[in-house]
């Protein structure tokens, strides 16, 4: 079946009910089908869906951001650290200046050392999205070879 152009709005929760996001009140969010815009439990779990359709979707971690992964746990000199000033647990950055570095979690401080969690904040951790499917229909030629989804209709607004 050829990919789809998909548009939905979501409210995400984790397993104790609590919001975590949401597009309420703002732009519904349009993927491409199969082309990782999305985590994949949810892009799996949408497929065929029609506009119109509302539906409670549960996706485990391992189909969302992955199990928590304690080898992504390290002790850093803090000299190594490219942040100045002070850190704090919860603190978050980017390791390097290149749009592909990955982004780290403080998880403890001392005058020494910083630990630095590079799992996404959600890995490990159960989801349920409350999802609208606003609109849906087959994907163009060109969102295909582009990659992404287009505009409304299919209409090109990229440089790819």
């Amino acid at each position: 079946m050829k990919p789809r152009v998909v548009t939905f709005h979501y409210t995400l929760r984790d397993p104790a009910g609590r919001v975590l996001d949401t597009s309420a009140g703002g732009e519904p969010i349009t993927y491409l089908e199969g082309a990782g815009q999305i985590i994949d439990g949810l892009d799996e779990q949408l497929r065929g869906e029609a506009a119109g359709a509302k539906r409670l979707v549960q996706v485990s971690a391992a189909k969302a951001y992955g199990e928590h992964d304690s080898t992504q746990i390290q002790r850093v000199p803090r000299n190594q650290i490219p942040v100045e000033g002070e850190l704090h647990v919860g603190d978050r950055f980017q390791t390097d200046t290149d749009r592909a570095a990955p982004i780290v979690t403080v998880v403890a401080v001392d005058a020494e050392t910083v630990t630095l969690d590079a799992n996404h904040p959600l890995a490990g951790v159960d989801l349920a999205f409350e999802v609208e499917v606003v609109a849906a229909r087959l994907a163009t030629t060109e969102e295909l070879r582009h990659g992404h989804a287009h505009g409304a209709g299919g209409e090109a607004h990229c440089e790819a």
